[in-house]
Parts: structure tokens; sequence; C-alpha cells
């Protein structure tokens, strides 16, 4: 797994990378070699803030965690990845590289719970052309934490959303895998 390093008001020192480096190397066996791990630390005044994310094929693993210290939060953020796996082991073994997921799991004691996705319901609404900004307004407007528009600029279908934060964000299409 390759992994990238983004600081953001903090030089990291090598110790950390070595211990994000062990931390991740537990995910070895379950992603493929092509697998690209980000790792952004942000340290503000009182609080440090570690995400991660990989990316493996077409899909896309991510947690956040903000804590006093980097190392807590590097720690919560495997923690959280590995209780994503964990959770949907079964669908995830069929994507991934087969049996990996069986040595990260065995150790939980958590009773093992067979989640179907279940569409409770289908709802159809016009996409018309608008611009980044009416979405948000719009996305506001109705009261949700999303909105689905196409983008008046590309042309394309886009999402905007409602981040943890506070701050929005946009999905855009690009080529898949």
């Amino acid at each position: 797994m390759k992994i990238t390093y983004t600081e953001r008001k903090v030089n990291l020192r090598d110790n950390f990378k070595q211990r994000v480096e062990k931390k991740l190397s537990k995910f070895d066996k379950i992603f493929s070699d092509e697998a690209q791990a980000f790792v952004v630390v942000t340290v503000d005044k009182n609080s440090q803030t570690v995400e991660i994310t990989i990316r493996d094929k077409s899909m896309v693993y991510r947690a956040e965690k903000t804590m006093p210290e980097m190392n807590d939060a590097l720690d919560k953020c495997v923690d959280v990845l590995g209780r994503q796996l964990r959770k949907n082991k079964s669908k995830l073994e069929k994507r991934l590289r087969s049996g990996s997921l069986e040595e990260l799991v065995a150790p939980v004691d958590e009773p093992e719970v067979e989640e179907d996705y279940t569409i409770v319901r289908t709802k159809e609404i016009p996409v018309k052309p608008i611009t980044v900004d009416e979405a948000i307004l719009q996305m506001n407007m109705v009261g949700h934490k999303f909105y689905m528009f196409t983008n008046a600029e590309t042309g394309e279908v886009n999402v905007v959303y409602l981040r943890d934060d506070g701050k929005y964000g946009l999905l855009q299409p690009t080529a898949g895998e």
C-alpha cells in the first residue's frame, strides 16, 4: 500500500510516519498492491485531526478523528477503519482478496450481524441545470444533508453535501476503474 502524507500546520516526524505505516500494514493483506492511503494531519490550537482515506479499485474507505494528541487520533482512525471492514465483511470479501478479512475480524467478540441493504423508498427528482451555489441553497432550503443536481457549468450530475465540520463538499463523476 502506498501512503501519501499531507501536513497542515504541522511538520510530521518520522516516528509518526513509521507508526502510521505499522498501523496500516495490518490492512495490507486485505487490499491489493495498488491500494493508496492518503493521510492528512491537521493541527489547530487545541486539537489535532487525522484523516485516513484508503482507495483500492473502486472502493473508498475513510475515517477522520480529532483528538488532543495526533497519536490518539491515529489509533481511533485505524479502529474506525477496522470496524467498517468488519461490519461489511461478507459484502467486501466478494470484492477484496478472498479470506483476507478472517484474520482481521476473528479476534473481535462482536455478534456477526448480516445486514441486507433494503431500499425503503424510491424518489424521483427533477435534475435541472443549476450552479453549485444554487444547489447548496436548495439543499439548505429543503433541510437535507445532500442535494443532487446537474451542474450548469459542466453539464454533469453532481452532488453537494453538508460535512460534519459544517462546511460543504461536492461530488463530481470521474472515469472509474
